[in-house]
């Protein structure tokens, strides 16, 4: 049964749309290696507060220290 072409796909579309996809592909996944890990993934950049909370938790200032920075910083 001879169907022109139709039966192993969609001859000249179905080969372009073949390309054009592994092309896509080849696209992101250079996008993908280029970027490294998604921002969600990393940690951020910290805050004043953090540092402040990191430093304290640390023991590096004292309580009373770190009550008049945190109210100098939410000014």
């Amino acid at each position: 049964m001879n169907m022109d072409g139709w039966g192993m796909g969609f001859g000249g579309i179905g080969m372009i749309l073949f390309w054009v996809l592994i092309i896509a592909g080849i696209v992101v996944l250079t996008k993908w290696l280029a970027d490294g890990p998604r921002r969600s993934d990393t940690p951020r950049e910290n805050s004043a507060l953090d540092v402040l909370k990191q430093r304290y938790a640390r023991g590096e200032i004292n309580r009373e220290e770190f009550e008049q920075k945190k109210r100098d910083l939410n000014q």
